[in-house]
């Protein structure tokens, strides 16, 4: 963005980390200048980079991870306060370290979460050294030679474990608000308290678009939504958590190579729901009908009034009619499968739009809250295995330039790549890479088709049925 103004605050300055800690090290301490060699160096100590220790320590491999702040970082600082998971707490698989809770079937809120990771942490020591910035990647004799903050460090293999989502994405129409609109992103978003009082903006329905903008309105505030074209999905159906039925589906462990289109489907955008207050559906028409405003996207803010695109109708049928349509998948499934599942009615909208609201008087609203997620920044690995994009091109993690590999991105393998249900098998995966003692060495580079999948033509028949 250009200018001198920060979208983080009231006044354009730019806000303290929401955790105000900075880096530390393991100790309490900032870490002092470090180096020196190791046969693998792990990039991120996320639940990636710990579930990589984790192989690495079990198979006597000498390593280092290296964090840029403190384990469970992510989800301390760039969560609101009543964040919780969207799938069940089953779903967390961390190697060595399932879900130890006694509610399985419940959706752990933001605290839960960074406990779980500092506990996973904490059952086997990883090597982590924390406050330590990558600044530079680069190959060298024998590996690679990896520049931090606080020394250079050489590897024989490296392990980029940072995730896709590093840099918040604030479009430059941000700088066309009136100087009085507090701005802020979604990874700043804490509570309705942190914002002045008046009317709210969000941008954008994704996951967390939608979730916001319920914490806003089930706070009291008067919330104006830009809405997307992200699809939404029920909680529950015909007697089961939904993610239920799609993991019994295999749903979770279809490889994306199997797919005719993988770029396509990693573009996809996720479903909205929520596990908050023991999960339910995200149905913005029923918002709209207890008084939050909707509106088709933003397009513009002129001469002091907020602009919307048209296509709001279009876009609220879409994400119904996505849902409904997984519905059909989880009825087909059921039927041919004959299981016992009691029969529920389908939904029906309870609002509909009168029209397409094009305008919002920019006087009305007090803040913005940014929504349009994050992109990756990998300008610091200057290493040719990357596309025209910038997106690292890899088979399951595996580059073409040896040793270097990649760990935690989106559909790395499957849809579970990444989050807390797949990343151990990921990880698993590249340990035999790595030569890990134990972990038998992966057979050649194999692309499922759909003809292993016999199943995937009867029930994954929606094109949007998987987000990333």
């Amino acid at each position: 963005m250009s200018g001198d103004r920060h979208p983080g605050t009231p006044d354009g300055r730019r806000a303290e980390a929401p955790d105000g800690s900075g880096a530390q090290a393991p100790d309490g301490r900032r870490a002092e200048a470090a180096g020196g060699h190791h046969a693998v160096v792990v990039i991120g100590g996320g639940q990636a980079g710990l579930a990589m220790s984790h192989h690495l320590k079990r198979g006597g491999v000498d390593h280092i991870v290296l964090e840029r702040h403190r384990v469970g970082h992510e989800w301390r600082s760039r969560r609101w306060d009543s964040f919780c998971l969207v799938t069940p707490n089953w779903q967390c698989r961390l190697p060595g370290f399932p879900y130890p809770g006694d509610d399985p079937d419940g959706f752990m809120r933001r605290d839960e979460i960074v406990r779980y990771v500092e506990d996973y942490a904490a059952s086997f020591g990883p090597p982590v050294l924390e406050g330590v910035s990558a600044t530079g990647l680069t190959t060298a004799p024998g590996g690679f030679e990896i520049r931090t903050d606080q020394g250079t460090f050489t590897a024989g293999q490296v392990v980029v474990a940072t995730g896709p989502y590093q840099t918040p994405v604030i479009p430059r129409l941000s700088e066309r608000f009136p100087r009085h609109v507090a701005q802020l992103h979604s990874g700043e978003y804490r509570n309705s308290r942190q914002l002045p009082p008046g009317e709210v903006l969000v941008v954008g329905s994704g996951q967390s678009g939608c979730q916001i903008a319920e914490d806003l309105h089930l706070d009291g505030r008067r919330v104006h939504l830009a809405v997307g074209s992200a699809p939404r999905v029920a909680r529950f159906y015909r007697g089961r958590d939904v993610v239920a039925w799609l993991d019994l589906m295999g749903h979770y462990d279809r490889p994306i190579g199997s797919f005719a289109d993988p770029d396509g489907v990693r573009a996809r955008a996720n479903h909205y729901v929520t596990g908050r207050d023991g999960g339910r559906d995200i149905d913005l028409r029923a918002f709209a009908r207890d008084g939050m405003r909707l509106y088709g996207r933003l397009a513009g803010v002129e001469d002091g009034t907020i602009r919307f695109a048209p296509g709001l109708r279009r876009d609220l049928d879409h994400a119904d009619a996505v849902s409904e349509s997984i519905k059909d998948t989880i009825d087909s499934f059921i039927a041919a499968r004959g299981i016992q599942a009691p029969a529920e009615a389908r939904y029906r909208p309870v609002w509909e739009p009168a029209g397409e609201p094009e305008g919002l008087d920019a006087r009305r609203v007090t803040s913005v809250v940014w929504c349009t997620g994050f992109r990756a920044d990998y300008r610091w690995i200057r290493v040719p295995v990357f596309d025209g994009t910038g997106y690292p091109v890899h088979e399951r993690g595996v580059t073409s330039v040896r040793g270097l590999y990649f760990l935690g991105l989106p559909w790395q393998h499957t849809w579970g790549s990444g989050r807390f249900s797949g990343v151990a098998g990921d990880a698993e995966h590249l340990a035999r890479h790595l030569g890990s003692p134990g972990v038998p060495r992966p057979r050649p580079h194999h692309v499922p088709d759909a003809q292993e999948f016999p199943d995937a033509g009867r029930y994954f028949v929606h094109p949007e049925l998987l987000g990333s």
